[in-house]
């Protein structure tokens, strides 16, 4: 008789920062009633793969799921998985904390469930070629891979029903392909086309090995399916087929595997993920013509052949495509390389150790990318990586400081783009300016809140806009009967969201200098749509700093030009920061110059971006003069005259950003919106909020104009 062995597997996963009810909703829907499904079919065997942050809520929330689990290992239903603890994507964390977070894996599964795993999850199934050496050096042995990584080195789908070794310098593992056809068609199709599949593929000597490990949320919380694999009964149909058809279809582990099956070889694998992660990751306009031109390629007779040799691009170049998401990275290196030369010199500190540990949850992979699955996007997911970065900042600082009170600065290209920011720390808050960018405020921590303040994405092309606007265009065409296609009301969660596909040209920061034309409106300057004159927002300016006792002294300068209809006019701005030790407080003075010989009129503005997370909760409001808005909400649009101070209050946090101007200024303010998608469809997200005070200024040849802000975060009383 024909046979086959077929590896089964699940990979349970809940990003960092994550809300509580969705994660209850996740153990709800699919990781318990998955083991209720196991429970009733105990020769079904499968590998299971729970994050350590999953871990850990399961653990404080359900603990019962674990001793399940426990149970399910011990009749030998079960192997566990290891990986790195917090998910992160492993090739671009620092070495060390690579090797740290897969040996704290290993050491809390054994712990857990009496042995140390063998294999591991690769988040993302993102592979560099220099994984393997890390991998033995914390004690693995074998990765389960897209079967697209091995297709990207040449070999034919025929070529995948096994496993290969891979080295590293001598270190070698071995790579198990998961099985394309079957990750598709699992649990979308009916049990008895897999059996098909399988059976077509058994041979006498039974050698062939098939892997399937995914996602274990498409077993119950990805849009409808938790009705299909549980209340319409599609799992316990397919655990029933596994056993009816047990006499030639061989359920084992990949660690049985590598016991009982020879490898089929050496292979040596590209950079890759899976191919949907590859394209996520090429830029916007890029993305569309690699849609275009897979589109122009299935129609040939061999293309199901000829796709191994189409793949987009590769995963750390969503570090070039989203300067957000590079900021945040580059942040979390920078902790990284102070907290383990700190604990080079202080290996017993625990407040080190506590830093170590906040740094590994900062390093959880999802608001690091943005595709379907990726959570870049997710407001509340970037602020949780910022919140653990800073905590793990906080406690680093804390060990090396004694005094309370202390200052640090540092000129350094801590971002890698070839510009050095100026980075300045306090036991009240951090501050990063880019001298480069037009000297903005990018970054704001406030370190008793954990939390940044100016963490706000910007709206920028993607490739699926276009979708939106093919939505919009359907649904117009439709209008007149009120009648959607099932299509539309799927694709996106509300109409009309081509209305907010505006691109913004700059980073959205703190302290960026506007000069624009007199006669400009909210409307325009909110759509990035303005007349901008100067050459100031995303320009270079000169920087110089001092530390003066406990406060930074720091003097920015630009000589820069005004391209108005009328000629060009030099202009000179220099600003003039002080930042306290004790408080989070800027103190800001501008000098404006007209260093033309006519005279000048134009409106100034000085942006600030603040992010509270909430765009329409009752507890995140405006302040204007101390007094509530007729609209109040952070999403709110409005513009506000004789302005003499301006506050962004967050009761949640107990805090309150308050911008003092030294007169009376007009203001507009705005939310910026953008249009993601997700597995849910497209959506509007709340990104965080601008803020443009504003006024014309009428300069003479020669002549200036002072103008001075205090920036600073207020503490709510506790109710």
């Amino acid at each position: 008789m024909k046979s086959i062995h077929l590896a089964l597997g699940v990979h349970n996963h809940q990003p960092v920062g994550n809300f509580d009810h969705v994660i209850e909703e996740g153990y709800r829907k699919a990781y318990g009633p998955f083991l209720d499904v196991l429970d009733r079919h105990p020769t079904v065997r499968v590998a299971f793969h729970n994050t350590g942050c999953l871990l850990d809520w399961m653990l404080d929330r359900h603990p019962e799921y674990i001793e399940r689990l426990r149970g399910l290992v011990a009749r030998g239903q079960a192997e566990i998985l290891g990986g790195a603890y917090y998910e992160p994507i492993l090739p671009v964390i620092p070495d060390h904390d690579k090797i740290g977070q897969m040996r704290l894996m290993s050491d809390k599964i054994e712990s857990l469930f009496g042995g140390r795993p063998r294999g591991m999850w690769l988040a993302e199934r993102v592979w560099e070629p220099h994984l393997p050496r890390f991998m033995r050096e914390a004690g693995l042995e074998y990765a389960a891979l897209d079967d697209s990584h091995f297709k990207c080195a040449g070999l034919t789908e025929m070529q995948t029903f096994g496993y290969y070794l891979t080295e590293e310098q001598g270190r070698s593992v071995a790579v198990f392909p998961i099985n394309e056809p079957l990750r598709y068609a699992i649990p979308f199709h009916d049990p008895d086309e897999t059996i098909a599949y399988l059976d077509s593929l058994a041979t006498d000597d039974g050698s062939r090995l098939v892997v399937m490990i995914d996602d274990g949320e498409k077993f119950g919380i990805w849009p409808g399916t938790h009705k299909h694999c549980y209340e319409d009964g599609w799992l316990e149909r397919f655990c029933r087929a596994l056993e009816q058809n047990a006499s030639w279809l061989r359920l084992i582990t990949c660690t049985e595997a590598l016991n009982r099956l020879k490898p089929l070889g050496r292979v040596y694998l590209p950079t890759a993920s899976y191919a949907e992660m590859m394209e996520w990751a090429l830029p916007a306009e890029a993305i569309e013509r690699y849609e275009d031109f897979v589109q122009s390629l299935k129609d040939r007779p061999h293309f199901a052949d000829e796709k191994i040799f189409i793949r987009g691009g590769f995963w750390r170049n969503f570090l070039a495509k989203y300067d957000e998401g590079n900021h945040l990275h580059k942040r979390m290196i920078r902790v990284s390389e102070k907290i383990h030369s700190a604990l080079d010199r202080q290996p017993r500190s625990e407040k080190l150790k506590q830093a170590q540990t906040s740094l590994w949850r900062g390093q959880c992979n999802c608001a690091y990318w943005h595709g379907i699955f990726g959570g870049l996007y997710l407001p509340h997911l970037r602020s949780a990586l910022y919140r653990c970065l800073i905590e793990a900042d906080a406690f680093a600082n804390e060990a090396g400081h004694r005094a309370k009170k202390w200052t640090e600065v540092a000129e350094e290209d801590f971002d890698c783009d070839g510009h050095a920011e100026l980075i300045v720390e306090t036991p009240a808050h951090i501050l990063i300016f880019k001298p480069a960018a037009g000297g903005a405020l990018v970054e704001h921590d406030h370190v008793g809140a954990r939390f940044n303040l100016t963490d706000v994405f910007g709206r920028r092309k993607e490739g699926y806009h276009r979708r939106v606007l093919e939505i919009a265009q359907r649904q117009s065409a439709t209008a007149s009967d009120g009648t959607a296609s099932i299509h539309e009301s799927l694709a996106a969660k509300e109409t009309g969201l081509e209305r907010f596909l505006h691109y913004d040209w700059h980073r959205r920061a703190s302290f960026l200098d506007h000069f624009i034309a007199p006669d400009t409106g909210l409307e325009e300057f909110a759509e990035s749509r303005q007349r901008e004159w100067g050459d100031f927002v995303n320009q270079p300016y000169s920087v110089r700093y001092e530390k003066k006792g406990d406060a930074v002294a720091i003097s920015m300068e630009r000589r820069g030009a005004l391209f108005t209809p009328d000629g060009i006019f030099h202009q000179g701005v220099k600003k003039d920061l002080r930042i306290s030790a004790a408080e989070p407080t800027v103190e800001v003075q501008y000098i404006v110059t007209n260093e033309s010989d006519a005279i000048v009129r134009v409106r100034l503005g000085v942006e600030f971006a603040v992010n509270f997370l909430a765009g329409n909760a009752f507890d995140r409001y405006y302040l204007i003069n101390g007094t509530k808005p007729a609209q109040p909400q952070l999403a709110a649009r409005g513009a506000d005259e004789g302005v003499t101070h301006v506050g962004l209050v967050d009761e949640w946090l107990g805090l309150h950003v308050q911008i003092v101007p030294s007169e009376p200024l007009s203001l507009w303010r705005f939310p910026i919106e953008t249009v993601s998608v997700s597995e849910a469809g497209f959506e509007r997200l709340y990104q965080g909020s601008v803020l443009l005070l504003h006024s014309v200024l009428e300069l003479g040849p020669g002549q200036s104009r002072q103008l001075e802000f205090r920036y600073e975060i207020l503490s709510l009383p506790r109710q």
